[in-house]
């Protein structure tokens, strides 16, 4: 066998494995130290002013009321828990003293579940479709004036859920009461309905026909 045969085989295979590299997908290599691969990211803005405006503090959306206003009891549970109704911004106001300061917490589906297999749909009897609103209770004081229930009986209300039903002329405002303080969600714990009832606000037209 002649030197050249013998240096050409390992040239060869050489050249074969030089090949087959460059056809594999380069693999990225983190050649950042330890120290910055594991420390947290560096936040946007660590001290944001308090005294800009909300906008230049990109500051989340705004969850918006599905109703406001004044509504009367629908049912005898409605006439016990709060007799006639005012719907504010962050208070709901019963004419038999009850009320609860609230906030804002989420925007809902009737088919979204507020605890494991249980949808606000189901409660409130409303479309899978129909936006809820969903207010954490902050404080609340049970009604003072006969038949006077609480809404959620001996228990603290933990979250109230809204959904406004057009009617004709007039407008029927769904209303239930959750106890439990995971915010309700298919996975929340100790979440339970405490009651579910109805409010009705009757149009021009309606106020017509009656009189």
């Amino acid at each position: 066998m002649s030197k050249s045969g013998v240096v050409g085989a390992p040239l060869t295979a050489a050249l074969a494995t030089l090949l087959l590299a460059a056809c594999e997908p380069s693999k990225p290599v983190n050649t950042a130290p330890p120290e910055e691969i594991t420390a947290p990211a560096p936040a946007a803005n660590p001290q944001p002013d308090a005294n800009a405006m909300p906008v230049e503090r990109a500051a989340p959306p705004v969850v918006k009321p599905v109703a406001l206003g004044e509504y009367d009891p629908g049912n005898p549970v409605a006439i016990a828990v709060t007799g006639k109704l005012t719907l504010e911004e962050t208070e709901l106001k019963g004419e038999n003293g009850a009320r609860f300061t609230t906030e804002r917490v989420a925007l809902v589906n009737g088919g979204d579940q507020y605890s494991a297999g249980n949808t606000y749909a189901q409660a409130m009897m409303i479309p899978a479709d129909l936006q809820v609103e969903l207010r954490r209770v902050l404080e609340e004081t049970p009604p003072t004036e006969a038949p006077a229930n609480a809404l959620c009986g001996g228990s603290r209300t933990g979250f109230i859920a809204l959904a406004k039903v057009e009617e004709g002329d007039g407008e029927m405002l769904k209303l239930i009461g959750l106890k439990g303080t995971d915010l309700p969600a298919a996975s929340a714990q100790g979440v339970e309905l405490c009651a579910s009832t109805f409010y009705i606000r009757t149009g021009p037209l309606k106020e017509a026909e009656q009189g």
